[in-house]
């Protein structure tokens, strides 16, 4: 099972350049690691103010993760880069908070309505548009096939709409409590 990792950086002043260029660098090199799958950096958009990076590492398994950040490899990157930054957060992503990649995820209720909100309308969408192909089929791949589709249309097409449109409730911005 895949781990999913958020760091936040909050880099020091005048070293933000250094700091970019030395990361870009880290992040080519750390995929000699065999466990590592993935690597993403999360900054502000450009000519926004904002000394603070996101940092999100997908690793194999624990063992992989482990074994990464015990690495001589991240040794030397982290004593480096702390020279650049205030001291570094790292968080596992559990659960839903994968869907959400950002260094600081909404309460995991938040994000289950905002999971319900898009796997609902997927699944009747799948259950009138694959059923009837489906219906000769044995349960167990029947099952299998809807989940793929599920997993695969959340993933890339509903999930990143349902989190456009509710981000700014997901974020904090607004709440519909008052």
């Amino acid at each position: 099972m895949a781990i999913h990792v958020a760091i936040t950086r909050k880099i020091l002043p005048g070293k933000e350049q250094e700091f970019k260029e030395s990361l870009r660098n880290f992040l080519g090199q750390s995929f000699i690691h065999d466990g590592v799958q993935g690597a993403a950096v999360i900054s502000s958009f450009p000519g926004a103010y904002s000394n603070e990076i996101g940092i999100l590492r997908t690793f194999k398994d624990e063992k992989e993760r482990d074994a990464f950040y015990n690495s001589e490899q991240f040794n030397k990157w982290e004593a480096y880069a702390s020279t650049l930054t205030e001291p570094a957060v790292y968080r596992q992503l559990t659960g839903l908070e994968a869907w959400f990649r950002s260094p600081n995820p909404p309460p995991r209720w938040k994000m289950a309505i905002a999971t319900l909100c898009g796997v609902f309308p997927t699944s009747l969408f799948l259950y009138y548009a694959t059923g009837w192909l489906l219906i000769g089929l044995p349960a167990p791949f029947r099952l299998l096939l809807t989940a793929t589709l599920m997993v695969g249309i959340l993933t890339w097409v509903v999930m990143p709409v349902v989190i456009k449109i509710m981000k700014s409730w997901l974020t904090g911005n607004i709440n519909f409590t008052n």
